[in-house]
């Protein structure tokens, strides 16, 4: 039930009734939004590790104009906290979602949900370049979702389900089923998508059997069906950081840890393994799916997560399900040209990281040889080994569902990040003008109309205005 009022509308959601606010969009429509709405119980205390739980029901209208808090994280460290957004405003009730909507009084349109990125250890749904606003402009439900990061929502414990992280997504795709024609929304139609973690959390949503029957569409932007952990090798991680923490690596142990200490040793824990990610310590499968900057990451469990996504999918889950899907063109520039790396390193060192990832440096050797620098040689393999292979493989892996493929190419001057790692985000979002510290300070505003228009027919329709993949094709261009 709705009810709809020029300045707050009201929503009753399956908990409590929650109080939203009208907003203004780019075009001069109107739309509402409610915001930092709880889909699942505080994670704190004993269920810190637990399976989500829902929330304590209300009755009194809850004010819902605000966002709530993100998830226990540290800030970026420069030079990354210069050209990529992040806001940390910590609190018990982050298990929340923000939705924008035409009209809350409207029936059956179509839902996009968002899952952020941040290597499963960073990221909020409240961030600027998040906003619904410009989706529920052209006649979306938008919700944006936060999860469990880090050691809370991934470590390997003795005690705790595995993939708590993953299993909080499910949650909030089961509140928009229950809820989300309360805001105008059909449940049926319902579009997941994801931007680098939040990718890679979208093949695991797709090949997971949880989840199954949630969405029937799917959009991956920079992510893979590849990056997750043997349980052995996520027990390694886990393991280390109960050695710092000075415990053992057990959920009742753990559970008697603080927020801020597991915090500290969660960001240790990171830095070793990104200044030695020896397989030996780590696990093969932690250092190679992690990219050598995710120390926490989905774990195979046989229950979220029976196989690696990849193995599931091409095994037919995910079946019935249309899948957008694509890379940037220059993704590890992003990493690696603000720290000065790209201009640093030099062939045999550019080899060695190569060799180090499991990755073959035979076209390296080529690049350079055809006068490339060896830094930019290295970001290509890298951008290919980490993204385009295994996103082509997601596409070869469901030769009988619609998969649309796509390339980023517009260069940013930021830095030296080109067409880098999340530059595409406020293209699809349409909100370049909001992040002139991430695409410049002329960004291609047609370009942003564009994939923007791309990824909001492809959540109403299935199509984004291409044709479906097939083996061999090249992937549809944006630049």
């Amino acid at each position: 039930m709705t009810e709809v009022s020029t300045r707050s509308p009201i929503v009753h959601t399956s908990h409590g009734p929650v109080r939203g606010r009208r907003v203004v969009t780019t075009t001069g429509s109107a739309a509402s939004a409610f915001l930092g709405i709880p889909y699942a119980a505080p994670p704190v205390g004993a269920l810190m590790l637990a399976r989500p739980q829902p929330p304590e029901p209300w009755t009194a209208v809850r004010d819902a104009t605000a966002c709530g808090p993100t998830a226990p994280q540290v800030g970026y460290p420069e030079p990354t906290a210069s050209i990529l957004e992040n806001v940390v405003a910590l609190g018990d009730d982050y298990l929340n979602v923000n939705v924008w909507t035409p009209d809350p009084a409207a029936e059956d349109l179509p839902v996009l949900v968002w899952i952020h990125g941040g290597a499963f250890t960073r990221g909020s749904n409240r961030l600027t370049i998040y906003s619904g606003d410009t989706f529920a402009r052209d006649g979306l439900v938008f919700v944006g979702v936060n999860y469990r990061l880090g050691a809370p929502g991934f470590a390997s414990l003795d005690g705790a389900p595995d993939n708590r992280g993953i299993l909080d997504q499910i949650a909030a795709l089961e509140w928009v089923r229950d809820n989300i024609a309360a805001f105008g929304g059909d449940p049926s139609q319902v579009t997941v998508m994801g931007e680098s973690a939040g990718a890679m959390s979208v093949a695991s949503l797709l090949s997971s059997p949880r989840a199954a029957g949630l969405f029937r569409r799917a959009v991956m932007e920079s992510g893979n069906g590849i990056s997750v952990a043997a349980g052995d090798d996520a027990q390694k991680v886990t393991a280390r950081t109960s050695e710092i923490l000075g415990v053992e690596p057990t959920a009742s142990a753990w559970a008697e840890i603080s927020p801020d200490a597991l915090l500290a040793a969660q960001t240790e824990v990171a830095l070793a393994l990104s200044l030695d990610p020896d397989p030996a310590v780590w696990g093969e499968t932690v250092v190679r799916a992690g990219l050598g900057v995710m120390s926490f990451l989905p774990v195979i469990d046989g229950d979220v997560l029976p196989a690696a996504p990849i193995d599931s999918i091409a095994a037919g889950a995910g079946a019935g399900v249309a899948l957008l899907a694509g890379w940037n063109a220059d993704e590890f520039h992003f990493f690696l040209a603000p720290t000065g790396i790209v201009d640093a390193v030099d062939g045999p060192t550019a080899k060695s990281v190569l060799a180090r990832s499991g990755a073959s440096t035979d076209r390296l050797d080529e690049s350079v040889a055809g006068g490339a620098r060896a830094g930019d040689a290295l970001c290509a393999e890298l951008t290919r080994n980490g993204f385009v292979d295994p996103t082509r493989a997601m596409a070869a892996a469901r030769p009988d569902e619609p998969t649309f493929l796509y390339e980023f190419g517009r260069h940013s001057p930021v830095m030296g990040i080109r067409a880098g790692h999340a530059v595409e985000i406020p293209y699809v979002f349409d909100h370049v003008d909001d992040a002139h510290w991430l695409v410049g300070p002329a960004p291609d505003r047609d370009l942003a109309v564009r994939m923007h228009a791309a990824w909001t027919s492809f959540a109403m329709t299935g199509d984004p205005g291409w044709s479906a993949y097939r083996t061999g094709d090249a992937p549809h261009l944006f630049a």
